[in-house]
This record gives C-alpha cells, sequence and structure tokens, in this order.
C-alpha cells in the first residue's frame, strides 16, 4: 500500500511553494539579518584543492573549430544521450570547464567571481567535480575542478567508473558512455551568508545557468550531452569526498562525442510516445 492521496499532496504543495513563496514571512522572520547584513565574515569564494594532483588546463582554443552562428548553436542545440565513443581531447574539456564556471575577474578585493555563467550576487555557490572516462591525456577517474588557477585536480579512479556513475545517475546506463560526466555540488553557505532563508530556490535557478551553458558550449565544437537532476546524492557525496550537509551534490551532466547517424538510436529514448500514443 502507496502513501495516501492526502500524503502526496501536501507534498506537492510544500513544492509549489518552494517555487512560488519564496518571500521572508514577516510575522515569523520580523528583524530577521542575512550573515552579510551582520557584518560576519563572508565564505570563501571557492573550495581549496582536495590534493596536491592539480594540473593546468589549456587556454588556448584556437585549435578548436568552434561554430560562431548563435542561431545555430541555438536552433541545433538539443539533449544527446548516445555518444560514439571516440575520444574528447583535454582542449575541449578545458574548454567547456571554461564556458561553464570560468573565472573571469574578481570584484573588489575578493567579494566575489565574475564568471563565464551569471549567478544571483555573483556568489557562485557551486562546485564542479568530473568523472573522466575517455579524455586524452587523462587517467579514467574521479577530478574536481579549480576555478581560479583554471585546473583540474584527481582525486581517485573507482575500481568499475562506469558503475559508479550509472548507479551514481539513477541507474541511467546511457550515462556512463560519455566522455566526461560533470558533477555540481552546492557549497549552501557561500550563497546563504548573503541570502540567507531566501537562498535555496534561486540556488536551483542559478544551477540551470550553468547546464545551459554547457548545452551550448558543447554544441559550439560539436559534442553534446544531456543534463540529469536524478542524482543519488549519498553515493556522490561519498565518491567526492562531500559531507552532504555543507556541500551537497544534486545535478549532473554527461557530455560527450556525437554524430548524426545516430539520431535514430536517440530517437528510441522517446519511443514511449509513440507506442502509449502519446
Amino acid at each position: 500500500m502507496g502513501p495516501s492521496k492526502e500524503l502526496i499532496e501536501e507534498k506537492i504543495r510544500a513544492g509549489r511553494d518552494f517555487v512560488a513563496r519564496w518571500e521572508v514571512d514577516e510575522k515569523l522572520f520580523g528583524g530577521y539579518l542575512t550573515d552579510q547584513e551582520k557584518k560576519l565574515p563572508q565564505p570563501p569564494l571557492v573550495k581549496a584543492p582536495m590534493t596536491d594532483r592539480a594540473m593546468d588546463l589549456p587556454k588556448d582554443f584556437s585549435a578548436l573549430d568552434i561554430s560562431t552562428d548563435f542561431l545555430d548553436i541555438i536552433n541545433s542545440r538539443e539533449s544527446h544521450r548516445v555518444y560514439t565513443g571516440e575520444s574528447m581531447t583535454l582542449t575541449e574539456l578545458s574548454y567547456l570547464l571554461w564556458c561553464t564556471q570560468g573565472v573571469k575577474e574578481i570584484r573588489g578585493k575578493a567579494y566575489a567571481t565574475l564568471r563565464t555563467v551569471p549567478c544571483g550576487g555573483a556568489r557562485h555557490e557551486f562546485e564542479c567535480y568530473m568523472a573522466v572516462r575517455d579524455v586524452e591525456g587523462l587517467e579514467p577517474g574521479l577530478y574536481h575542478y579549480l576555478p581560479m588557477d583554471h585546473q583540474i585536480e584527481f582525486l581517485s579512479a573507482p575500481d568499475d567508473l562506469e558503475g559508479f556513475v550509472s548507479d551514481s545517475l539513477s541507474g541511467q546506463t546511457w550515462t556512463a558512455k560519455a566522455n566526461v560526466i560533470f558533477y555540481y555540488s552546492a557549497v549552501f553557505y557561500r550563497a546563504e551568508w548573503r541570502y540567507g532563508i531566501t537562498t535555496h530556490r534561486v540556488l536551483l535557478i542559478d544551477a540551470g545557468h550553468i547546464t545551459e551553458n554547457m548545452y551550448l558550449a558543447a554544441t559550439s565544437i560539436g559534442l553534446g550531452g544531456c543534463a540529469v537532476g536524478s542524482v543519488e546524492g549519498d553515493l556522490c557525496n561519498s565518491a567526492f569526498r562531500l559531507d552532504g550537509q555543507e556541500e551537497a551534490m544534486f545535478y549532473a551532466m554527461p557530455v560527450g562525442r556525437i554524430r548524426a547517424e545516430d539520431r535514430t538510436e536517440e530517437k528510441a529514448f522517446y519511443a514511449f510516445v509513440e507506442k502509449e500514443g502519446l
């Protein structure tokens, strides 16, 4: 016997309220101040390196065949779940990371990072991790992006990397065939310091900016991917050494090399639409 109709409706109402009614209730929170308003020290702009195994990424993208036809990129952008198995270059990986989390400059002495994606208050409360499966010059395994220096650091090499990826994204086996699976965590206090109890709805909105840039950047160099919200948080937190409280994984996007000939296989993901007459 499943949950009651009343319990389900209560859960749905709570979700709707989270989206639609984020304002502070003055009766309950009158006089509330955020930690920024209290003049408390702000948290670090980025996470410190987790290891001593960092490596520089290429910053010269001139060798890439980057489309500059913006309308064509917009019109051809779509989700891709079928990948060719051909390697991705390190420069392509570097380009994707720069386009989605790259730091262009620092605001003030160390108040905020201005990046290649927008974010409320320029808090950029996200960290980017990767499961690298097939990138030229990189050992397969788990990595962390260091945006201040445009570096990546090697964290570990799971015994079964493809198994981990599939399990971490709710058994979606297609994700484990991508060249790189990007995972995004939220470092909550980085935004809560400024926005307090109104932080969390906007946090989720801001995360969408990252993956939309990823879609467009990938499309511009002939790659493809598909954002995934079904992330097994506990498994990811353990694998990437996150505490699950102050920092927690919640979003992912596999990206890989694609080809037009696989369009039929891509359409097979939506075969249920015709089968069920939807």
